[in-house]
């Protein structure tokens, strides 16, 4: 059976982790995310929490992957988006008074 590379990554503010690995042709996104041995080496990651994506688009776990694919594994954040901006400008606004 023919085999191919994929890149599984999941990035965390302080380490990213990176890993290549060779898999069946006919795999799914779990399959190489278990392959990837990467939820034995992060804690707190899990399958059912963690959306999921390849190249910045959410899919499913059973999703077929092709060679050469990005699988991202995603993390919740830790602040809204919309709350950071208003803190940053709110520490701006009393650092000029």
């Amino acid at each position: 059976m023919k085999t191919i590379q994929v890149t599984i990554i999941y990035a965390l503010s302080e380490i990213q982790y990176i890993k290549n690995i060779f898999i069946k042709s006919n795999s799914t996104v779990k399959d190489a995310l278990l392959a990837s041995n990467l939820y034995n080496t992060v804690q707190n990651l899990n399958f059912y929490k963690n959306n999921v994506g390849i190249y910045n688009k959410l899919v499913h776990l059973n999703k077929q992957i092709k060679h050469g694919d990005r699988i991202e594994i995603y993390r919740n954040l830790k602040i809204d988006p919309k709350e950071r901006r208003r803190n940053k400008y709110n520490s701006l606004k009393n650092i000029k008074n």
